[in-house]
């Protein structure tokens, strides 16, 4: 029996692998990856590696066996079609008669059209007869921390999200949460509905990079479609603009202000503020 992580090599991979090699021994643990390359480091930890690519589901023959424990990560490639990707996953990890498979997908009161692909994914999984969990992944911090560089270069923060919250935490935290279902018992046939502990707004965001800047950060709400605008004059395809502005209507509604305690609670510690991720991140 083995714990398999696809994009194990990802960022959210590499925290998964990362804690569960504190709880498990690593020849327990497969990483699946498409560049084996990019895993020496696993390997030579001892983590098992399988080579295989969601758009070929003939690699992913032999990588599962039965009794695993598989997470499957999202693809990132939101202009590929995400749902084929996954399916071929599971389709292989139930030939393989696996024990669990837990999804990462997006919170159910998610509308944004970037929950479509994570909607038909579920559907796709629950109907496979496989035992499954949900772990429906707020957003990460690192989407706002990661990319500091325009913020400080303009003192603004820049949203198309009003007043709306965003109850966003750590990869690390999700993660955590993720390793919990693949070394616990009990989790069959869940979801969960994960998020941060507190759910922040745009302007405390830019009070906070304020406060830890020293400089005045202010923040400037934009229309959706201004916010498209700014991003494709940025460099970003207009297609993939749309998307981020439709997050931003729905943080404006309140869909990912989700504070269900359901992280903290699989986490077994409080999740991470977002004060730290931003001290971290100017760290950098």
């Amino acid at each position: 029996m083995s714990i398999v992580v696809t994009g194990a090599t990802g960022h959210l991979g590499r925290h998964v692998i990362e804690q569960l090699l504190q709880k498990v021994p690593a020849d327990q643990v497969t990483a699946v990856v498409r560049d084996q390359e990019k895993a020496a480091d696993l390997a030579a930890r001892g983590v098992r590696l399988a080579v295989a690519d969601y758009n070929a589901p003939e690699t992913l023959d032999g990588v599962f066996g039965a009794g695993d424990k598989v997470l499957l990560i999202s693809g990132s490639e939101v202009d590929k079609d995400r749902v084929g990707q996954h399916k071929a996953v599971i389709d292989a990890a139930r030939a393989a008669g696996v024990a669990l498979l837990a999804y990462t997908s997006a919170p159910g009161s998610l509308t944004a059209a970037l929950a479509d692909d994570h909607r038909a994914t579920e559907e796709v999984l629950t109907s496979s007869g496989l035992p499954y969990v949900l772990l429906r992944n707020g957003w990460y911090h690192e989407n706002y921390t990661e990319n500091l560089a325009p913020v400080l270069a303009h003192d603004a923060v820049v949203a198309a999200a009003g007043e709306g919250r965003v109850a966003s935490a750590a990869r690390a935290d999700y993660a955590a949460a993720a390793v919990a279902v693949l070394t616990g018992e009990g989790h069959e046939n869940r979801t969960y509905e994960l998020g941060g502990d507190v759910a922040w707004s745009f302007a405390e965001y830019a009070a906070e990079l304020s406060r830890q800047t020293g400089r005045e950060i202010v923040y400037n709400a934009v229309s959706g479609e201004a916010l498209v605008g700014i991003l494709t004059g940025a460099g970003l395809p207009e297609g993939f603009a749309s998307v981020l502005a439709g997050v931003d209507a729905s943080i404006e509604k309140g869909e990912l202000a989700v504070v269900s305690g359901d992280l903290s609670r699989l986490a077994g510690r409080p999740t991470t503020p977002i004060s730290e991720a931003i001290a971290e991140a100017l760290k950098g």
